[in-house]
């Protein structure tokens, strides 16, 4: 699943040819939004939301894209060949100059704009960790949301992942996050101090951020996908398992560098 660093590249690559044109043609697959609703009007934003990327026009409505396992947005010149076969397109948008297509996406819907306080997704979201505006104040509330009673009991890994809590984070860098910080991914939210839950909230923004800013690709992983293989801070053989919760994935560690406390003792 695409994570944060990965809209936010999306965005900024649709931004520059859509923002401030106007819409000359749209279609969207049924059952899907009735996007056809905003031609004549002009994009005025194009921005990532934690996995969501969000484009707004100026009549009104929004375009809400998920992309989950498989989807992603393409942009082409009028004419130019497409990638990927027409029947994949779920959303297409036409302004002079260049064609947006997204691909796959299992989710795509328009909405009204001064609703999107109210949308049952977008309003739950924690604080986005590539905001352009983070700052302490989103750190304090991802710290509030990652200590709500519900998530006590739940591992670190699992509450990492949760978008409620705090949004953009996937399987990748909360696995690079929990490495770099030698936390153990299976201690619970309960047994880690506020310091703890500090230093990865932070750390998750900071390796986010620094993917986001290295076009093409992310950047570098030191334990994701390396089960099997020696740390590369200890030469510990890493090893690799689910993460429980409603959303599994596979957790990525070192049995060294990420002790519990009880097994440093």
């Amino acid at each position: 699943m695409p994570e944060g660093d990965t809209l936010f590249r999306a965005a900024a690559g649709l931004r520059p040819h859509l923002v401030g044109r106007p819409v000359t043609g749209a279609r969207a697959r049924r059952p899907g939004p009735q996007i056809e609703r905003v031609v004549g009007s002009t994009v005025t934003a194009v921005e990532s939301q934690g996995k969501n990327l969000l484009i707004r026009f100026s009549n009104g409505l929004e375009l809400r894209t998920h992309l989950r396992m498989n989807g992603s947005w393409h942009r082409y010149r009028p004419g130019e060949r497409w990638r990927r076969a027409e029947a994949r397109a779920r959303v297409v948008l036409e302004v002079p100059g260049a064609v947006a297509v997204c691909f796959d996406a299992p989710v795509a819907e328009l909405f009204e704009t001064r609703a999107e306080g109210l949308h049952p997704s977008l309003s739950k979201l924690g604080p986005d960790l590539l905001d352009p505006a983070f700052g302490e104040d989103h750190v304090a509330e991802a710290l509030r949301r990652v200590r709500d009673p519900g998530r006590a009991a739940m591992s670190i890994s699992e509450a990492l992942l949760d978008q409620r809590a705090l949004a953009g984070i996937g399987n990748i860098w909360r696995n690079e996050t929990l490495f770099a910080e030698r936390v153990d991914p299976f201690v619970t939210v309960a047994n880690l101090d506020d310091a703890t839950l500090e230093r990865l909230v932070r750390r998750a923004h900071e390796l986010l951020r620094a993917s986001a800013a290295m076009p093409p690709g992310r950047g570098p992983m030191r334990i994701y996908g390396r089960a099997g293989r020696p740390c590369p801070r200890c030469g510990t053989l890493v090893r690799s398992g689910p993460t429980s919760g409603e959303l599994p994935r596979t957790t990525y560690w070192c049995p060294r560098c990420q002790q519990s406390e009880e097994e440093k003792r």
